[in-house]
C-alpha cells in the first residue's frame, strides 16, 4: 500500500534539492516513488513546433505522447477547475511512497525544509500536519522530530517513518473540511 508525505517550505529552501538527493536513496531500497509537484504559475512541458505542443495549442483537451521507454498525458483545463491533490492521488499508477511537493494547504501529513536563509518563520508552529523539519541549523524547544537537512540518509529515515497510508490521506482530503480542522 502506498504511503504518502508532503514536502512544504518557503521558496528557496531546498525543497526540489532535498528530493533529488532522498529519491535515490528511498529507490535503492526497492521502493517505487512517484512525486506530484504543484505549481503556482503557468508552466508548460511542453516545446513549441513539437508535435504534442502543436496538438495542444490547435485545441487537443488532451494529448498522449507515447514511447517505449515513457509516456506522459497532457490535460488542458481552460477556464475549467483546478483539479485536487485528491484527484491527482487517484490518477497516479500504483507504487511504495508518494512525495508531495508543495500543496503546503492541504490536509496531508508534510515535512517541512527550513532554511533560516529564506528570512521567513518557519510554518511547522502553524501547521499540526507538519509531522517533521528538515533543517539546516538545530532546532531546540519543538515538539515534532527535526533532523539535518544535509543528512539526506536521516532525511530518508524520517520521510519512511513519517509518511501515511495513502488511503488515509484520501480519506481526510475528501472530507468537507469544515469536519476537521485544517
Amino acid at each position: 500500500m502506498a504511503k504518502v508525505l508532503g514536502i512544504v517550505g518557503w521558496s528557496g529552501s531546498g525543497k526540489t534539492t532535498l528530493l533529488v538527493k532522498v529519491i535515490p536513496l528511498l529507490a535503492s531500497r526497492g521502493l517505487r516513488i512517484a512525486t506530484l509537484k504543484h505549481a503556482h504559475h503557468t508552466f508548460d512541458v511542453d516545446q513549441p513546433g513539437k508535435d504534442s505542443y502543436e496538438h495542444r495549442k490547435a485545441g487537443a483537451g488532451e494529448v498522449i505522447v507515447s514511447s517505449a521507454r515513457r509516456w506522459v498525458q497532457m490535460h488542458e483545463i481552460g477556464s475549467g477547475r483546478e483539479a485536487t491533490l485528491a484527484d491527482h492521488l487517484q490518477r497516479l499508477s500504483p507504487c511504495d511512497l508518494i512525495l508531495i511537493e508543495g500543496y503546503k494547504s492541504e490536509r496531508h501529513s508534510k515535512l517541512e525544509v527550513f532554511r533560516e536563509a529564506t528570512g521567513k518563520a518557519p510554518l511547522y508552529p502553524a501547521d499540526e500536519r507538519i509531522v517533521a523539519v528538515a533543517s539546516d541549523r538545530p532546532l531546540t524547544g519543538i515538539q515534532i522530530p527535526n533532523v539535518d537537512l544535509n543528512d539526506t540518509p536521516s532525511v530518508a529515515e524520517m520521510i519512511i517513518k513519517t509518511a501515511e497510508p495513502l488511503a488515509v490521506v484520501l480519506a481526510r482530503l475528501l472530507r468537507p473540511s469544515s469536519r476537521e480542522p485544517a
